[in-house]
Protein backbone atom coordinates (compact mmCIF):
# COMPACT_ATOMS: atom_id res chain seq x y z
CA UNK A 1 0.00 0.00 0.00
CA UNK A 2 1.44 3.43 -0.63
CA UNK A 3 0.16 7.28 0.04
CA UNK A 4 -1.22 9.63 -2.76
CA UNK A 5 -2.22 13.18 -2.70
CA UNK A 6 -4.37 14.08 -5.94
CA UNK A 7 -4.21 17.52 -6.68
CA UNK A 8 -7.27 18.08 -8.49
CA UNK A 9 -10.72 17.25 -7.77
CA UNK A 10 -12.61 17.41 -10.82
CA UNK A 11 -14.18 14.75 -12.47
CA UNK A 12 -10.65 12.76 -13.36
CA UNK A 13 -9.32 13.82 -10.55
CA UNK A 14 -12.15 12.22 -8.07
CA UNK A 15 -12.23 9.27 -10.36
CA UNK A 16 -8.54 8.22 -10.03
CA UNK A 17 -8.50 9.31 -6.59
CA UNK A 18 -11.30 6.88 -5.96
CA UNK A 19 -9.25 4.38 -7.99
CA UNK A 20 -6.28 4.69 -5.79
CA UNK A 21 -8.58 4.71 -2.70
CA UNK A 22 -10.91 1.98 -3.40
CA UNK A 23 -9.46 -0.93 -5.62
CA UNK A 24 -6.05 -0.46 -5.48
CA UNK A 25 -6.56 -0.32 -1.56
CA UNK A 26 -3.97 3.18 -0.85
CA UNK A 27 -4.12 5.97 1.24
CA UNK A 28 -5.48 9.33 -0.55
CA UNK A 29 -5.48 12.97 0.11
CA UNK A 30 -7.44 14.87 -2.63
CA UNK A 31 -6.81 18.62 -2.90
CA UNK A 32 -9.42 20.93 -3.83
CA UNK A 33 -8.28 24.19 -3.90
CA UNK A 34 -11.56 25.79 -3.54
CA UNK A 35 -12.24 25.78 0.92
CA UNK A 36 -16.06 25.62 0.62
CA UNK A 37 -16.04 22.81 -2.36
CA UNK A 38 -13.55 20.77 -0.17
CA UNK A 39 -15.86 21.15 2.53
CA UNK A 40 -18.49 20.06 0.69
CA UNK A 41 -16.93 17.04 -0.87
CA UNK A 42 -15.63 15.91 2.48
CA UNK A 43 -19.15 16.17 3.95
CA UNK A 44 -21.30 14.53 1.07
CA UNK A 45 -18.17 11.70 0.56
CA UNK A 46 -19.20 11.84 -3.31
CA UNK A 47 -18.57 14.60 -6.01
CA UNK A 48 -21.75 15.97 -6.71
CA UNK A 49 -21.02 18.23 -9.05
CA UNK A 50 -18.21 16.50 -11.18
CA UNK A 51 -18.32 12.79 -11.01
CA UNK A 52 -22.23 11.87 -9.03
CA UNK A 53 -23.02 8.99 -7.59
CA UNK A 54 -19.34 7.54 -6.93
CA UNK A 55 -19.04 7.27 -3.10
CA UNK A 56 -15.47 7.96 -1.61
CA UNK A 57 -13.83 5.15 0.13
CA UNK A 58 -12.97 5.69 3.58
CA UNK A 59 -9.62 5.92 2.47
CA UNK A 60 -9.83 8.88 0.73
CA UNK A 61 -9.67 12.17 2.76
CA UNK A 62 -10.64 15.59 1.01
CA UNK A 63 -8.65 18.73 1.79
CA UNK A 64 -7.77 22.19 1.37
CA UNK A 65 -4.51 22.22 2.89
CA UNK A 66 -1.70 22.19 -0.26
CA UNK A 67 1.49 21.37 2.28
CA UNK A 68 -0.53 18.65 4.32
CA UNK A 69 -1.74 16.89 0.88
CA UNK A 70 2.00 16.79 0.02
CA UNK A 71 2.92 15.53 3.93
CA UNK A 72 4.55 12.12 3.78
CA UNK A 73 3.15 10.60 0.40
CA UNK A 74 4.85 7.69 -2.08
CA UNK A 75 3.40 9.26 -5.31
CA UNK A 76 1.87 13.05 -6.46
CA UNK A 77 -0.98 12.75 -9.51
CA UNK A 78 -1.22 16.26 -10.71
CA UNK A 79 -5.39 16.97 -11.97
CA UNK A 80 -5.68 20.11 -12.05
CA UNK A 81 -6.38 22.12 -15.97
CA UNK A 82 -3.33 22.54 -17.89
CA UNK A 83 -3.38 25.68 -17.65
CA UNK A 84 -3.60 26.42 -14.32
CA UNK A 85 -0.85 23.85 -13.44
CA UNK A 86 1.68 26.26 -13.36
CA UNK A 87 -0.10 28.14 -10.36
CA UNK A 88 -0.12 25.40 -8.18
CA UNK A 89 3.24 24.45 -8.71
CA UNK A 90 4.61 27.95 -7.94
CA UNK A 91 3.30 27.74 -4.66
CA UNK A 92 4.75 24.31 -3.38
CA UNK A 93 7.87 24.83 -1.37
CA UNK A 94 10.79 22.59 -0.41
CA UNK A 95 12.44 19.47 -2.20
CA UNK A 96 9.77 16.94 -3.65
CA UNK A 97 12.54 14.89 -5.18
CA UNK A 98 11.34 12.15 -2.86
CA UNK A 99 7.96 11.48 -4.44
CA UNK A 100 7.13 10.37 -7.66
CA UNK A 101 5.00 13.21 -9.59
CA UNK A 102 2.19 11.57 -11.90
CA UNK A 103 0.83 14.22 -14.70
CA UNK A 104 -2.78 13.28 -15.91
CA UNK A 105 -3.65 17.22 -17.17
CA UNK A 106 -3.88 16.51 -20.53
CA UNK A 107 -2.83 19.72 -22.08
CA UNK A 108 -0.27 22.17 -23.75
CA UNK A 109 0.97 25.59 -22.30
CA UNK A 110 -0.34 28.64 -23.85
CA UNK A 111 2.45 30.78 -24.85
CA UNK A 112 5.65 28.49 -23.36
CA UNK A 113 4.24 25.75 -25.67
CA UNK A 114 5.74 23.52 -22.85
CA UNK A 115 4.47 20.02 -21.79
CA UNK A 116 3.28 19.47 -18.21
CA UNK A 117 6.30 17.83 -17.46
CA UNK A 118 8.47 20.71 -18.40
CA UNK A 119 6.43 22.82 -16.24
CA UNK A 120 7.06 20.14 -13.65
CA UNK A 121 11.15 20.59 -13.94
CA UNK A 122 10.79 24.55 -13.91
CA UNK A 123 9.32 24.50 -10.61
CA UNK A 124 10.12 21.41 -8.91
CA UNK A 125 14.05 20.66 -10.60
CA UNK A 126 15.80 18.09 -12.95
CA UNK A 127 15.12 15.33 -10.30
CA UNK A 128 11.61 15.49 -10.03
CA UNK A 129 11.55 16.31 -14.15
CA UNK A 130 13.57 13.07 -14.61
CA UNK A 131 10.67 10.70 -12.65
CA UNK A 132 7.90 12.48 -14.24
CA UNK A 133 5.39 9.98 -15.30
CA UNK A 134 2.98 10.67 -17.78
CA UNK A 135 -0.45 8.87 -17.43
CA UNK A 136 -3.08 8.68 -20.44
CA UNK A 137 -4.83 6.47 -22.56
CA UNK A 138 -8.61 6.32 -23.46
CA UNK A 139 -10.27 6.73 -19.71
CA UNK A 140 -13.12 8.75 -19.29
CA UNK A 141 -13.85 9.83 -15.74
CA UNK A 142 -17.26 8.69 -15.88
CA UNK A 143 -16.31 4.95 -17.18
CA UNK A 144 -13.09 4.37 -14.56
CA UNK A 145 -15.38 6.23 -11.75
CA UNK A 146 -18.17 3.28 -12.13
CA UNK A 147 -15.06 0.51 -12.10
CA UNK A 148 -15.53 -0.46 -16.02
CA UNK A 149 -12.27 -1.82 -17.55
CA UNK A 150 -9.92 0.60 -18.52
CA UNK A 151 -6.60 0.53 -19.94
CA UNK A 152 -3.96 3.70 -20.19
CA UNK A 153 -0.03 3.94 -20.23
CA UNK A 154 2.26 5.36 -18.21
CA UNK A 155 5.47 6.86 -19.53
CA UNK A 156 8.72 8.01 -18.01
CA UNK A 157 11.90 8.20 -19.31
CA UNK A 158 13.10 5.99 -15.96
CA UNK A 159 11.39 2.99 -17.31
CA UNK A 160 11.56 1.47 -13.72
CA UNK A 161 9.59 4.36 -12.01
CA UNK A 162 6.89 3.78 -15.22
CA UNK A 163 6.61 0.31 -13.58
CA UNK A 164 6.33 1.46 -10.19
CA UNK A 165 3.35 3.18 -11.03
CA UNK A 166 2.20 0.86 -13.10
CA UNK A 167 1.95 -1.72 -10.43
CA UNK A 168 0.61 1.24 -8.20
CA UNK A 169 -3.12 1.61 -9.95
CA UNK A 170 -3.21 -1.88 -11.71
CA UNK A 171 -6.06 -3.48 -10.70
CA UNK A 172 -8.85 -5.92 -11.57
CA UNK A 173 -10.86 -3.01 -13.62
CA UNK A 174 -7.48 -0.65 -14.63
CA UNK A 175 -4.57 -2.19 -16.84
CA UNK A 176 -1.50 0.51 -17.18
CA UNK A 177 1.05 -0.58 -19.12
CA UNK A 178 4.61 0.94 -18.86
CA UNK A 179 6.69 3.15 -21.47
CA UNK A 180 9.82 4.90 -21.48
CA UNK A 181 8.57 7.88 -23.82
CA UNK A 182 6.86 10.16 -21.79
CA UNK A 183 7.27 12.82 -24.81
CA UNK A 184 4.53 10.93 -26.82
CA UNK A 185 2.37 10.06 -24.09
CA UNK A 186 2.43 13.65 -23.31
CA UNK A 187 1.83 14.98 -26.58
CA UNK A 188 -0.89 12.12 -27.64
CA UNK A 189 -2.65 13.32 -24.80
CA UNK A 190 -2.99 16.73 -25.45
CA UNK A 191 -2.95 17.06 -29.47
CA UNK A 192 -5.88 13.87 -29.85
CA UNK A 193 -8.31 16.82 -28.25
CA UNK A 194 -7.77 19.18 -30.82
CA UNK A 195 -8.88 16.41 -33.41
CA UNK A 196 -11.77 15.45 -31.26
CA UNK A 197 -12.74 19.31 -31.91
CA UNK A 198 -12.88 18.51 -35.72
CA UNK A 199 -14.55 15.56 -35.09
CA UNK A 200 -17.40 16.89 -33.54
CA UNK A 201 -17.79 20.24 -35.78
CA UNK A 202 -18.03 17.28 -38.50
CA UNK A 203 -21.06 16.12 -36.18
CA UNK A 204 -22.74 18.70 -35.86
CA UNK A 205 -22.89 19.36 -39.30
CA UNK A 206 -24.31 16.24 -39.74
CA UNK A 207 -21.76 14.30 -41.57
CA UNK A 208 -21.77 10.70 -41.34
CA UNK A 209 -19.23 7.94 -40.37
CA UNK A 210 -17.28 8.18 -43.52
CA UNK A 211 -15.65 11.93 -42.39
CA UNK A 212 -15.29 10.97 -38.67
CA UNK A 213 -13.58 7.82 -39.89
CA UNK A 214 -11.41 10.09 -41.82
CA UNK A 215 -10.81 12.45 -39.47
CA UNK A 216 -9.34 10.25 -36.70
CA UNK A 217 -7.43 8.92 -39.10
CA UNK A 218 -5.42 11.83 -40.75
CA UNK A 219 -5.69 13.34 -37.40
CA UNK A 220 -3.68 10.61 -36.39
CA UNK A 221 -1.15 11.61 -38.74
CA UNK A 222 -0.92 14.82 -37.57
CA UNK A 223 -0.37 14.44 -34.21
CA UNK A 224 2.27 11.54 -35.38
CA UNK A 225 4.14 14.54 -37.42
CA UNK A 226 4.30 17.53 -34.84
CA UNK A 227 4.77 14.50 -31.97
CA UNK A 228 7.92 12.78 -33.24
CA UNK A 229 9.39 16.45 -34.29
CA UNK A 230 9.06 17.36 -30.88
CA UNK A 231 11.12 14.28 -29.72
CA UNK A 232 7.82 11.65 -28.98
CA UNK A 233 8.35 7.94 -30.69
CA UNK A 234 6.33 7.23 -33.75
CA UNK A 235 4.62 3.83 -32.16
CA UNK A 236 3.85 5.61 -28.71
CA UNK A 237 0.93 7.63 -31.03
CA UNK A 238 -0.06 3.88 -32.61
CA UNK A 239 -0.80 2.81 -28.62
CA UNK A 240 -3.24 3.83 -25.71
CA UNK A 241 -2.15 7.45 -25.65
CA UNK A 242 -2.30 8.27 -29.13
CA UNK A 243 -4.83 6.17 -31.41
CA UNK A 244 -6.25 5.00 -28.32
CA UNK A 245 -7.73 7.96 -27.03
CA UNK A 246 -7.93 9.77 -30.07
CA UNK A 247 -10.53 6.87 -30.82
CA UNK A 248 -12.53 7.47 -27.86
CA UNK A 249 -12.25 11.07 -27.18
CA UNK A 250 -13.40 11.49 -30.89
CA UNK A 251 -16.26 8.96 -30.82
CA UNK A 252 -17.66 9.28 -27.42
CA UNK A 253 -20.40 11.04 -25.26
CA UNK A 254 -18.63 11.58 -22.62
CA UNK A 255 -15.79 14.09 -24.40
CA UNK A 256 -16.02 17.54 -23.33
CA UNK A 257 -13.61 18.42 -26.63
CA UNK A 258 -16.05 16.93 -28.91
CA UNK A 259 -19.28 18.26 -27.61
CA UNK A 260 -17.43 21.95 -28.18
CA UNK A 261 -17.07 20.76 -31.57
CA UNK A 262 -20.68 19.71 -31.70
CA UNK A 263 -22.23 22.65 -30.43
CA UNK A 264 -19.61 24.53 -33.19
CA UNK A 265 -21.33 22.78 -35.47
CA UNK A 266 -24.78 23.33 -34.89
CA UNK A 267 -23.83 27.27 -35.32
CA UNK A 268 -23.26 28.54 -31.45
CA UNK A 269 -20.34 30.84 -30.72
CA UNK A 270 -17.35 29.14 -28.59
CA UNK A 271 -17.99 31.99 -25.97
CA UNK A 272 -21.56 30.88 -25.67
CA UNK A 273 -20.15 27.07 -25.73
CA UNK A 274 -17.82 27.33 -22.67
CA UNK A 275 -19.83 29.54 -20.84
CA UNK A 276 -22.31 27.03 -20.58
CA UNK A 277 -19.91 24.27 -19.14
CA UNK A 278 -18.73 23.85 -15.97
CA UNK A 279 -15.93 21.47 -17.14
CA UNK A 280 -12.86 22.36 -18.72
CA UNK A 281 -12.60 21.55 -22.30
CA UNK A 282 -8.61 21.08 -22.48
CA UNK A 283 -8.60 20.72 -26.44
CA UNK A 284 -9.84 24.29 -26.89
CA UNK A 285 -6.48 26.09 -25.42
CA UNK A 286 -4.19 23.01 -26.53
CA UNK A 287 -5.48 24.47 -30.27
CA UNK A 288 -3.43 27.28 -29.91
CA UNK A 289 -0.51 26.26 -28.58
CA UNK A 290 -0.70 22.88 -31.33
CA UNK A 291 -0.90 25.45 -34.09
CA UNK A 292 2.17 27.80 -32.48
CA UNK A 293 4.23 24.23 -31.98
CA UNK A 294 3.36 23.51 -35.74
CA UNK A 295 4.33 27.20 -36.89
CA UNK A 296 7.39 27.17 -34.92
CA UNK A 297 8.58 23.74 -36.23
CA UNK A 298 7.33 24.01 -39.45
CA UNK A 299 4.83 21.03 -39.17
CA UNK A 300 2.17 20.72 -41.78
CA UNK A 301 -1.08 20.36 -39.93
CA UNK A 302 -4.11 21.04 -42.09
CA UNK A 303 -6.89 19.91 -39.49
CA UNK A 304 -5.56 21.51 -36.65
CA UNK A 305 -4.83 24.72 -38.69
CA UNK A 306 -8.59 24.65 -39.57
CA UNK A 307 -9.57 24.41 -35.87
CA UNK A 308 -7.67 27.12 -35.00
CA UNK A 309 -9.64 29.46 -37.84
CA UNK A 310 -13.07 28.27 -36.61
CA UNK A 311 -12.24 28.83 -32.99
CA UNK A 312 -10.09 31.71 -32.93
CA UNK A 313 -10.81 33.55 -36.46
CA UNK A 314 -14.28 33.54 -36.92
CA UNK A 315 -14.01 30.79 -39.84
CA UNK A 316 -16.83 29.27 -41.36
CA UNK A 317 -16.84 25.17 -40.13
CA UNK A 318 -18.70 24.42 -43.56
CA UNK A 319 -16.01 26.55 -45.77
CA UNK A 320 -13.16 24.68 -43.89
CA UNK A 321 -14.26 21.37 -44.84
CA UNK A 322 -14.55 22.20 -48.31
CA UNK A 323 -10.84 23.54 -48.11
CA UNK A 324 -9.68 20.19 -46.39
CA UNK A 325 -11.33 18.23 -48.96
CA UNK A 326 -9.74 20.25 -51.62
CA UNK A 327 -6.24 20.74 -51.00
CA UNK A 328 -3.60 19.34 -53.37
CA UNK A 329 -3.76 15.96 -54.01
CA UNK A 330 -1.44 13.60 -51.61
CA UNK A 331 0.31 10.28 -51.19
CA UNK A 332 -0.44 8.37 -48.73
CA UNK A 333 2.34 8.00 -45.83
CA UNK A 334 1.93 5.41 -43.24
CA UNK A 335 2.49 5.93 -39.77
Amino acid sequence: MANFAVLGAGSWGTALAVLLAGEQNHKVKMWEFFPEAAKKLAKDRENREFLADVMFPDNLEVTNDLPYSLDGVDGVLVVVPSQLVRSVLKTIEGDQSDKIWIGASKGIENKTLKRMSEVTEEFLGKEVARRYVALSGPSHAEEVGKSIPTTVVAGCHDLETAQTVQEWFSGQTFRVYASDDPVGVELGASLKNVIAIATGICDGMGFGDNTRGALITRGLHEISRLGSVLGGKRETFAGLSGMGDLITTCTSKHSRNRYVGEQLGRGRSLEDILKSMHMVAEGVATTRSAWDLAQREGVEMPITEKVYEILFEGASAREAVIQLMTRSLKVERHL
